[in-house]
Parts: structure tokens; C-alpha cells; sequence
């Protein structure tokens, strides 16, 4: 098992998952579900990591982010406009506060 080295030139973000009451913190080069791996923290479902299958749905409840290109068929322009997103898609920009476990299987 790797050693995480702390080095106090790279800047993270606090990422507070509040329905599972768990923290982590994330580069803001990676995406909220690689820094959650990266972390071996365990407070977002994981699939594909490429944005295909939904299974990383979340809310944002606060925090500025950068948001990569995510397919309408998991989150909807009504969705995004409530703050869904897909945390494999979601680059942090500062901390933020979410929720985890929004997934539902397309019917």
C-alpha cells in the first residue's frame, strides 16, 4: 500500500459528502471520484469513470467547480440546473459540499 506524502505546494480542496458524513480533500486536477479513489475513501459509487453508466451521480450543495462534457441520458438540463452531476466528470475549484448516492438504473 502506497504512503501518501503531503507536500504543501500542491493546492486541494475539502470535499464534505454530508449524506455520508465523510471528508476527503482533491487536486483540482482530478476529478471528485479519482481524488475520493486516491484517498481510499469510500462515499461515492464507482462504475465506468468515463461518464458512461451514472453510477457516480451527485448533488452539488455549494462549491465552484469545472464540470467536463456529461451525457443528458444520466443528467438532465433540469438535473444540472438542480446541481447533478456526475463526480467523474467534476473537476473542484475550491471546497465543496455534496451529496452522493443519486443513481437510478435507466429504465
Amino acid at each position: 500500500m502506497a504512503t501518501e506524502v503531503s507536500d504543501p505546494d500542491v493546492t486541494t480542496y475539502r470535499i464534505s459528502v454530508v449524506n455520508r458524513n465523510q471528508q476527503y480533500s482533491c487536486r483540482p486536477d482530478d476529478t471528485l471520484l479519482a481524488g475520493m479513489e486516491l484517498k481510499g475513501a469510500r462515499c461515492i459509487h464507482v462504475g465506468c469513470r468515463s461518464g458512461g453508466c451514472g453510477m457516480c451521480k451527485i448533488r452539488i450543495l455549494a462549491g465552484e467547480f469545472e464540470s467536463k462534457r456529461m451525457s443528458r441520458l444520466h443528467v438532465t438540463e433540469a438535473e444540472a440546473q438542480q446541481g447533478f452531476a456526475l463526480s467523474c466528470r467534476v473537476l473542484p475549484r475550491g471546497d465543496m459540499v455534496i451529496e452522493s448516492d443519486h443513481f437510478k438504473p435507466i429504465q
